[in-house]
Order: C-alpha cells, then structure tokens, then sequence
C-alpha cells in the first residue's frame, strides 16, 4: 500500500500515531500450560487468559492474521477466541516507541489484576 493511500484511509491522525496494542482473550486451557503458570503466579482463575500484543495494523486485521498464522504468536493461532477491546481501545493510537512500552504496561498492570497473561514482551 502506497504513503498516500494510507494516508487517505486514517484521515485526521498523525502519521506517527499508527500502532496499536491489543488483547486477545484465550481457550481456558492456556492456564494449564506450564509456563504460563510460572509467568503468571498470582494469578485469579476466576479471570480470563489472555495475549497482550502491539501491531502498526489495526487489531481486527492483526488478530485475523494471527488465527491465519501470518506472524502468529502459536498461543493465539490455537487458543485465540476474539479481541477485547474495552481493555484497550482507550489507549490507541500512539506512536510506535510509546506502543512498545504500553505493550508491556498493560501486559503487567494486567497481570497485577489477576489476568494470566502472555505477551506484552
């Protein structure tokens, strides 16, 4: 896709401020992954599995890609379910150095609330 095509799809945004972070919520199952546990604690079951992840696409086209297996993180691809974005469509767009800390923020302040998360490197 051409600058200038892009350009006209996004209007009235900063051509800086393109890059996303997103949540997926996954299968259950993900609690029961060794290494999940281990990055994960304190972890509530009572509350959702989910990925954290940050893209320049916007998040519908990201985790289409995902359960395509395009750059797919392999939790994803097998255990994805759909977005949520009430955790974070307040958050976007931004720059892409303010995505990648964000990514991580959110990864943690979801994780201190109980969430078991993967992603957010």
């Amino acid at each position: 896709m051409k600058r200038r095509t892009l350009k006209r799809l996004r209007p009235g945004q900063l051509p800086e401020h393109h890059h996303n972070v997103y949540v997926v919520l996954l299968e259950p199952a993900v609690g029961k992954i060794r290494k999940v546990r281990a990055e994960n604690p304190k972890r509530n079951p009572k509350k959702p599995c989910i990925y954290v992840g940050m893209t320049g696409l916007t998040p519908v086209e990201r985790f289409a890609n995902h359960k395509a297996g395009t750059k797919a993180a392999a939790v994803v691809k097998r255990y994805g379910l759909r977005l949520l974005p009430e955790l974070y469509e307040h958050l976007n767009p931004m720059p892409y150095e303010a995505a990648a800390q964000m990514e991580k923020d959110l990864a943690e302040d979801l994780r201190r609330a109980g969430y078991t998360v993967t992603g957010g490197h």
